[in-house]
């Protein structure tokens, strides 16, 4: 699409608002396009003339002081008219909502803040969600101390890569002889860090094991690296220990019964969909039985914390085969439920081989999130943690329900930006804070699995950015 900004700086926030409607589309300022679009501030109006393929509109406004929101609730009625949708955050397009609105709680109040919700367009079902979040998110914020972190270790590895993925995860098809030379180095990237850790007197909290699928590895590959954590931190003040075993496939009784000894206390069992067919059509090659089976062995392992994740909108599910798995969820007493909106990306060969990004999808994908909230609720679950995602159908949301004490404190405190994240592995960000949200640094770890074990010496050097941090802000 083309996209002209005439006399305004405010062209950051016309191409979020133009992401929104149209996700899929390169965004230029000349060109060729059947999707075309001009906004310009002539004193004190402003105009926002739009072409979308056959059709024509254009508004304008009086904007004497806050020209990026004026012409963003303009841009927004004029595409909205225009392609019949109306995304439900209205101009929001921040990752996090509920961080958003404990700020404007804190400057406004309650009532304050829904004002102003509705004054960006925000449908009023968003703003009581964002609010719902923000409450039980706070409870958790409050648990952590000024020296507190959370531990990320990154296993980059799953059995097949899902056609949907867009994160640093590899098949071990491709990758898989790089496995036991990569456990060996996370372990002593993790002995590293602990000793980070404790020179700067950190206060561990939470520990996630994500990927790629974690469960990939083997018990004996997976007991090492978790022996490595037990003999180096100090775990006498951590709350919590998730082990995602994201792909049912990759899970064994011994695997569930290594890593609960060990001290994880929480799993995550992954259906996404009890679609086989909808599963097989995304490349995620398991079946409901195997899910079924891995929930089971979980419990049998003694996990009294599961959680199960879905995606609203994956190609081929229907309405009804989405409420039938989050039921059928229900009905296994997940103690968390995971409800992701499918989000398009460039590194998912979706966004280039299959776009069906209309708006019966839009609105299905709707439907399926707002049934997930009201067959969760009255279900005893109560949403937790939320965020959003910039290419995503239907401009949606990610949300965490949980039942009472079974939330993961690690997604809070890692999407809050609560307090330090020490990450190890390939494609691990580790994220360092200070006293405030703008006092936030980040160290990248290497990307792809080959890279991190061929330049680990580089991984070690970057540690020393985590001291140089902490120097700075005592």
């Amino acid at each position: 699409m083309i996209l002209t900004n005439i006399n305004h700086d405010c062209g950051y926030h016309t191409q979020k608002i133009a992401t929104m409607f149209f996700p899929l589309e390169r965004i230029s300022d000349s060109g060729v396009s059947d999707i075309n679009v001009i906004t310009e501030k002539k004193d004190s109006i402003i105009t926002v003339s739009a072409r979308v393929y056959s059709k024509e509109r254009t508004l304008s406004a009086v904007s004497d002081d806050d020209t990026a929101h004026d012409l963003s609730v303009l841009m927004f009625r004029v595409l909205s008219d225009l392609t019949g949708f109306e995304p439900p955050w209205g101009i929001l397009y921040g990752v996090r909502p509920a961080r958003l609105m404990h700020a404007t709680v804190q400057k406004l109040g309650i009532d304050g803040a829904r004002r102003k919700f509705d004054f960006d367009l925000v449908k009023p079902q968003k703003t009581e969600l964002a609010l719902e979040v923000m409450q039980r998110e706070n409870k958790i914020i409050e648990l952590s101390k000024d020296n507190s972190f959370s531990l990320y270790v990154s296993i980059p590895f799953c059995p097949t890569r899902c056609s949907y993925c867009s994160f640093v995860s590899h098949s071990i098809a491709n990758a898989g002889e790089y496995i036991a030379p990569y456990v060996d180095l996370l372990c002593r990237e993790l002995e590293e860090t602990a000793k980070v850790a404790k020179d700067l007197s950190l206060r561990l909290e939470t520990i996630y094991f994500g990927g790629g699928t974690p469960t990939t590895l083997s018990a004996e590959q997976l007991a090492k690296i978790m022996q490595t954590i037990s003999d180096n931190f100090d775990l006498s003040t951590l709350r919590e220990y998730t082990v995602e075993a994201g792909r049912p496939d990759t899970v064994t009784p011994e695997k569930l019964q290594t890593v609960r000894s060990l001290g994880a206390d929480r799993v995550s069992i992954n259906p996404q969909t009890f679609s086989d067919e909808v599963r097989a059509k995304v490349g995620r090659r398991h079946t409901t039985e195997q899910t079924l089976s891995a929930f089971d062995m979980a419990r049998g392992a003694g996990f009294d914390n599961i959680n199960m994740d879905f995606i609203a909108g994956l190609d081929g599910e229907t309405l009804q085969s989405f409420q039938s798995g989050i039921d059928r969820a229900v009905a296994l007493g997940a103690d968390s439920v995971t409800v992701h909106n499918l989000a398009l990306k460039s590194a998912a060969y979706l966004v280039t081989e299959n776009e069906y990004f209309d708006l019966t999808a839009k609105n299905t994908a709707s439907a399926m999130v707002d049934y997930a909230y009201k067959a969760l609720c009255k279900n005893g679950y109560a949403p937790y943690y939320m965020y959003r995602q910039s290419k995503s159908l239907g401009n949606l949301e990610n949300v965490g329900y949980a039942k009472d004490g079974k939330e993961c404190l690690y997604n809070i405190y890692m999407m809050d930006e609560t307090h330090t994240v020490l990450a190890a592995g390939a494609g691990a960000v580790t994220k360092l804070r200070g006293a405030s949200y703008n006092n936030i640094e980040r160290v990248y770890n290497f990307k792809y699995p080959y890279e991190y074990i061929q330049r680990f010496d580089q991984v070690i050097l970057r540690k020393q950015k985590v001291y140089d941090f902490y120097s700075h802000i005592k």
